[in-house]
């Protein structure tokens, strides 16, 4: 049993859980946080380890367009990209915006960031458990499984921040989602999001495996993003995939357009000179560029087409075969959740934040600001039912 019964109990170190905490901090409750991993913030710090993006700094209603949830949108209002700037230069990180419009920290890393926020969390009281496993509710208590034994507890009011189910490794596992459906809360099925496809390649592609194939549009239906993807042992991944990962999942048919700053007239004009005694592959890089990875795709895609203007059609629209998403536990992010509306409150007293929640978006900076704002707004919620 805790020592001293808090206020309010935040089930979740990531950021939505302790964006919360510190909402009911600040509001003069007593709070303590119960993660299951041996430390706090263990997803945000992997996403860091290549750059922890942030949030978007574009116009708002952009912005919002990105989440596919009406409900949040009303959150986000109230803590959004520039709130999260305002809320990480507290923290001692100052911002810096890139080309692409994404936010980093000047440092570029997590770790310093979420070191401060502990310490300054701490300093409002804010006490933490590692290790500490959720089990459920049982006798009006909250069960947990500690390295000490099992531990009850009896807030007044709770936070759950339990994350998505991917990345089994960092604490996302879903388990909770057969705690909640127990009590009648409302759970639609999780998938995977902002995820790599499989694709069947040849061993020919195994020396291209890791090969960035930049520029290039993908195009799924009416959704098309220029930018770069990764081929990989399994298929494809990267940021312009993750993108449209939602359509594929659904099943659209993916074209990548191999010369997206050039025409397919122009294409087919030079592919019409003479080939002379130089081979094909020599011909098509001194005519188009065609070399490397992208020749390679072509290769393996498209090779018995050599008629000029059929061949610059499958330059420009070249059909990728996909076989299906990478598994969940791969994903960045999940989709599905708990179902909420216009509130946060999903049992008595018990609230719900972050990637737990019904929601999908790219990736970034929009996942971490929502998992953000959520947090506060559950946490603000929590403190006045409180």
């Amino acid at each position: 049993m805790f020592a001293a019964m808090p206020d309010a109990l935040v089930i979740g170190g990531g950021p939505a859980g302790l964006m919360a905490a510190e909402m009911l901090a600040d509001r003069g409750h007593g709070v303590l946080v119960a993660d299951a991993m041996p430390s706090m913030g263990r997803k945000l710090l992997m996403a860091g380890k290549s750059g922890l993006n942030l949030t978007k700094d574009e116009p708002l209603p952009d912005f919002l367009n990105a989440y596919d949830a009406p409900w949040l949108r009303p959150v986000l209002r109230e803590f959004g990209p520039f709130e999260v700037q305002v809320w990480a230069n507290g923290l001692g990180q100052a911002v810096f915006t890139g080309s692409s419009g994404r936010v980093f920290p000047v440092g570029m890393k997590a770790s310093p960031l979420l070191r401060a926020w502990l310490v300054r969390l701490a300093g409002k009281g804010v006490q933490f458990r590692n290790r500490w496993r959720w089990l459920g509710w049982k006798d009006g208590a909250t069960q947990f499984d500690t390295p000490q034994g099992q531990q009850q507890i009896k807030p007044r009011a709770t936070v759950l921040a339990l994350g998505g189910a991917s990345w089994r490794r960092l604490g996302s596992d879903g388990a909770w989602a057969d705690i909640l459906a127990a009590q009648g809360v409302d759970i639609a099925p999780f998938q995977p999001a902002n995820m790599g496809f499989n694709v069947a390649w040849s061993a020919h592609m195994a020396r291209h495996f890791g090969a960035p194939v930049k520029p290039a549009r993908l195009t799924v239906g009416d959704h098309s993003v220029y930018g770069e993807f990764v081929l990989s042992k399994t298929g494809i991944e990267g940021s312009a995939v993750y993108a449209l990962s939602r359509p594929l999942r659904d099943g659209g048919k993916l074209l990548v357009d191999l010369f997206p700053d050039r025409s397919i007239d122009d294409l087919a004009r030079r592919l019409a000179a003479p080939q002379g005694k130089a081979s094909r592959a020599n011909f098509l890089r001194k005519t188009i560029g065609l070399s490397g990875v992208k020749a390679a795709l072509v290769n393996e895609l498209a090779r018995d087409i050599t008629e000029p203007s059929a061949l610059a059609s499958v330059l420009k629209s070249l059909p990728m075969p996909l076989i299906g998403p990478r598994p969940l536990d791969e994903a960045i992010s999940t989709a599905g959740g708990v179902r909420v509306t216009d509130s946060l409150m999903i049992l008595p007293g018990v609230f719900c934040a972050g990637e737990m929640l019904d929601w999908e978006a790219p990736t970034g900076g929009y996942l971490l600001t929502a998992c953000l704002a959520t947090g506060r707004a559950a946490g603000i919620a929590a403190a006045n039912s409180l």
